[in-house]
């Protein structure tokens, strides 16, 4: 371009918001500036509202606290957790953005292989806007990445692929580990960058983290809610595990894909691994339980929305797991209050419909 050249618009710069939650100041957003400062944020406020949180000059964010929280919900607010980061999931509800990034204020830039700076948000847009291949793997991984593409054997009927409902990335420096690992390995560090993204396999489960995470919100937000975590509940750390199990089940029903792989980020702070094992010492008994029953889920053909999944799910949950302990009936019954809140704050026909079925026809 003659005198000089402008710098390209980033990817879907009004189509996303970046949802951060927090219970100090985001200081880490400096390092994040080239790649987030033309996006909007959504900041979600943990722990006491009446601290301040300083955000950088110069970022366009809105910030909520508990106090926002229970005014915009009312007693709906009971089903967003508190003094957990599962919090975050508030953001993906009040946000009217397509797409969603979310990350954890210890998550730093990470370098490539050549040293260069990892912009971690463009690579799960693409991602995202590139189709997932759940039901049939491709051995070069991601097929639509430059450089790859379906190898010998790959039925070209099926080679349109699914469209992309999540991107999972990962995490240089300290691993997403469990307790128990941590205290095993305490001083272990993940050095390997692996160049690939690719499909989970339809019925397959993963442990999804919700550190480095982007999806499309119209293709399976309502089925992102993180759970009843942290105060006053009997487990923490399950809650973007739980929100990837459901959001598996319910991808795999609708014919959506999950991708996992690039992009790396630096993770750089380690958790107390005593306090760790606090919270989640009985989501590691229960999870013997939970995984069956996820992997044994089914849901009716007549499910056609992430909301009637959702509600679908719930009650499964409540009628399977609540004898492995009264947290899952307390865990259903919230999973219906989180899409009614959704449904409130985003009116939709398929919303207005979904909130119809206990009550007969919808007269839309």
């Amino acid at each position: 371009m003659a005198g000089g050249s402008m710098a390209p618009t980033p990817l879907l710069k009004d189509e996303l918001d970046i949802v951060i939650p927090t219970i100090r100041n985001l200081d880490f957003l400096e390092m994040w500036r080239p790649f987030f400062q033309p996006y909007h944020l959504i900041i979600v406020q943990d722990g006491d509202p009446s601290k301040i949180i300083k955000v950088p000059e110069g970022f366009d964010y809105e910030l909520y606290n508990r106090n926002d929280i229970n005014r915009i919900l009312g007693p709906k607010a009971s089903c967003i957790s508190f003094k957990d980061s599962a919090c975050r999931c508030f953001g993906y509800m009040v946000s009217k953005k397509k797409y969603i990034y979310t990350i954890d204020d210890d998550c730093f830039v990470a370098k490539d292989p050549s040293g260069k700076d990892i912009n971690a948000l463009e690579q799960h847009i693409k991602n995202l806007l590139c189709p997932s291949t759940p039901h049939f793997f491709n051995t070069l991984y991601d097929p639509y990445r430059e450089g790859a593409d379906f190898v010998r054997g790959y039925p070209f009927s099926m080679r349109e692929g699914a469209p992309t409902a999540v991107s999972h990335g990962l995490w240089l420096n300290i691993p997403d580990y469990d307790a128990p690992t941590q205290l095993v390995k305490p001083r272990e560090r993940n050095t390997r960058y692996v160049d690939a993204v690719m499909t989970i396999p339809k019925g397959t489960l993963f442990p999804m983290c919700g550190m480095n995470l982007a999806f499309d919100r119209e293709l399976i937000g309502p089925a992102m809610y993180f759970g009843l975590m942290g105060d006053g509940q009997p487990i923490g750390r399950y809650d973007d595990m739980w929100a990837g199990w459901c959001t598996k089940v319910i991808c795999d029903h609708l014919g959506l894909g999950i991708k996992t792989g690039l992009p790396y980020i630096w993770h750089s702070k380690a958790s107390n691994p005593f306090v760790n094992l606090k919270k989640e010492y009985k989501g590691i008994y229960w999870q013997e339980e939970i995984i069956p029953f996820f992997q044994s889920a089914t849901l009716p053909k007549d499910c056609t929305s992430v909301q009637q999944c959702y509600i679908e799910l719930s009650k499964q949950v409540k009628d399977k797991l609540s004898k492995v302990d009264p947290y899952f009936t307390k865990l259903a019954d919230a999973m219906v209050t989180w899409i009614e809140a959704w449904d409130e704050l985003n009116p939709t026909t398929e919303g207005l419909a979904k909130l119809s079925i206990s009550n007969g026809p919808a007269n839309l």
